[in-house]
């Protein structure tokens, strides 16, 4: 998928306009921003927006994220600390003298 992102009030409007006339290739569109299919006319409908906006238009290529990929200690932090009794707990004091991965820890892990 192509992730667009607009920088100026014509850019966004432009690819408002270009989301409305080519709902086809949209997977969803987010006001400033909007997800493209991965296709050929996906790549055409970003592209025609980058030539005229240039640096108002940013364009990344983006793949669906799946928790399955995520390391099952990172998942399992996540499933029991939104578990927790206390919702305004933050998750560092939630974590300190469990068996979870620090913050620090997950901050300089990449995935």
């Amino acid at each position: 998928m192509l992730l667009v992102v607009t920088y100026s009030r014509a850019a966004r409007t432009d690819l408002r306009n270009v989301c409305r006339a080519h709902e086809d290739c949209v997977v969803r569109q987010f006001g400033r921003a909007a997800l493209f299919s991965g296709t050929e006319f996906g790549a055409f409908q970003a592209l025609r927006l980058h030539e005229k906006h240039d640096l108002d238009i940013q364009i990344e290529h983006v793949e669906p994220f799946e928790p399955t990929d995520v390391p099952k200690h990172v998942r399992e932090a996540a499933k029991r600390y939104e578990a927790r009794e206390e919702p305004a707990t933050p998750y560092e004091r939630f974590a300190s003298g469990r068996d979870l991965p620090d913050p620090d820890q997950l901050r300089g892990i990449d995935l």
